[in-house]
């Protein structure tokens, strides 16, 4: 399983959501906020946590931000600082940036400034915000429980040109299929003679362990 360096900047409930997740999955996380309590808080459920002001340059700098794959950037109720922290973090070289945005003209400047992806806060967002992240596979995550989730995962070449009865999918992964996306068609409730092509991206059902083996095409 090939981990990635994330740093994440702020740690209100998104933040620390995403932060914790993608630490979960077995990334190094390096979060950043300038309450202490809130990195006291998480410091057990990431790699490393500092308490600084992630608008600050030097501070940025001090960190080694380049050397990380992708920042978040979880201020989104502080828009100037949120504006700040990810021209920053771009500027000193991480090469993808995803920024929490409070409003639509809050993201049109986050896009303009570089941020490479701009989400809203929605329930569970960060969860699944961290899922797409870690996963070169798993298209979109909606966790459905502290057990279980619905993935959709892009087909991976071990499945392609398996029907359903040959990959088992129920006894090999646990997981269900729900519907296979083809071509802009959906298959609902595929039967098992169904073959998997290339370009299918499958939506399955199942336990959260489990789809955290297949994020990387396991």
């Amino acid at each position: 399983m090939s981990s990635k360096q994330f740093v994440v900047i702020g740690l209100g409930r998104f933040g620390s959501s995403v932060a914790r997740t993608l630490y979960a999955l077995g990334n190094d996380v390096l979060a950043i906020d300038i309450s202490e309590a809130a990195v006291q808080e998480i410091s057990d459920s990431v790699t490393h946590a500092v308490q600084a002001d992630g608008t600050d340059e030097n501070v940025l700098k001090s960190t080694g931000i380049r050397n990380f794959d992708v920042a978040v950037i979880g201020m989104g109720d502080d828009v100037q600082g949120s504006i700040m922290a990810t021209l920053l973090v771009k500027e000193l070289g991480v090469k993808y940036v995803v920024a929490k945005a409070q409003s639509e003209i809050h993201a049109k400047v986050l896009y303009k400034i570089g941020a490479d992806r701009v989400v809203f806060p929605e329930r569970d967002m960060g969860t699944r915000v961290a899922h797409n992240l870690a996963s070169s596979n798993i298209l979109d995550y909606i966790e459905l429980s502290s057990d279980y989730s619905i993935a959709e995962i892009a087909a991976i070449p071990d499945w392609v040109g398996k029907s359903l009865r040959e990959l088992n999918m129920r006894s090999k992964y646990g997981m269900n299929v729900m519907a296979i996306k083809r071509n802009g068609d959906i298959n609902i409730s595929p039967g098992a003679d169904d073959v998997i092509l290339k370009d299918d991206v499958i939506v399955v059902i199942g336990g959260n362990e489990e789809l955290n083996e297949i994020k990387d095409g396991k």
